[in-house]
């Protein structure tokens, strides 16, 4: 595995890439890498000829009280976790690598797949998210990006970029990857204390609760939500700060008796920690 630091480099080996005739898998991360994205880079490795992987912590996404100068930052973990699961190329540029001017240009997805969710107190992140994941696009060239189900918002907002942009690839939306208790794998869990590590459970909890009252034949949006919402108060550690539903894709207002896809998210602050965590409800799973 080759580590990349540059623009011009990165660019140079793509085009080398697509003279052959290989496809490209990328897999777009802000580092710390854990067995989230390694079951991405696998993917990727197994679908794809050539496997590029992105460790950027990228400023524009993070408001100005987030934590992007706490935000874990741990690359040679990540080089050997990438070359483990088969990646060819990790690229770690710098902030000015990718941001070269002073002044901006922007990738905005508007409407309401920004505006709920993590998009109504995270104002600037979703513009911030597609304004880089379209810079890794045009400098990866892939056939195929793999993202996380854990940011479920996330990959929707991807999905509606690409079709509205008309980027030539795949958006592949891999399962979440849980610890053996259930927690969602994420970079943010090593901000927990042991007590908070063990209260964030709930959410796992309440989500499959919540699953498994639809797949018993519960179709109230409603009664869905708060059932999953007093599952996590009656965790005394948990913070919530929303628990809600929407229609799949476009994360339209969800429906008051459930007859399509919905995503059922949450996001509970442990301590100052948030964590985020879905379950997809799907009518004909």
């Amino acid at each position: 595995m080759k580590l990349v630091k540059t623009v011009a480099e990165l660019q140079a080996i793509v085009k080398e890439v697509k003279k052959s005739g290989r496809t490209i898998g990328l897999v777009p991360t802000m580092g710390a890498l854990h067995e989230g994205h390694a079951s991405l880079i696998r993917a990727a490795h197994a679908e794809n000829d050539f496997t590029i992987v992105s460790d950027f912590v990228n400023p524009t996404q993070f408001g100005p009280t987030e934590d992007l100068d706490a935000y874990p930052r741990t690359l040679d973990h990540d080089c050997e976790l990438a070359e483990a699961m088969g990646a060819d190329v990790l690229f770690a540029p710098s902030p000015k690598e990718m941001y070269p001017s002073k002044d901006m240009t922007w990738v905005e997805v508007t409407g309401d797949i920004t505006k709920v969710l993590c998009g109504r107190t995270r104002p600037i992140h979703f513009r911030g998210v597609a304004t880089v994941v379209s810079k890794l696009f045009n400098l990866a060239q892939p056939d195929k990006a793999y993202f996380g189900q854990k940011d479920a918002q996330q990959a929707q907002v991807l999905k509606r970029m690409v079709k509205d942009l008309f980027f030539p690839l795949e958006i592949r939306v891999m399962p979440i990857v849980r610890e053996e208790d259930g927690l969602a794998k994420s970079s943010r869990n090593v901000y927990l204390t042991p007590e908070e590590r063990k209260a964030a459970v709930i959410l796992n909890r309440a989500l499959k609760k919540a699953e498994a009252a639809f797949a018993a034949g519960e179709r109230n949006s409603a009664k869905l939500v708060a059932l999953t919402a007093d599952i996590i108060r009656t965790e005394p550690m948990s913070n919530i700060d929303y628990v809600e539903m929407y229609q799949l894709p476009e994360l339209t207002e969800a429906e008051a008796e459930i007859t399509t896809d919905h995503l059922l998210a949450v996001a509970v602050k442990f301590g100052t920690t948030r964590l985020i965590d879905n379950v997809i409800l799907a009518v004909n799973k």
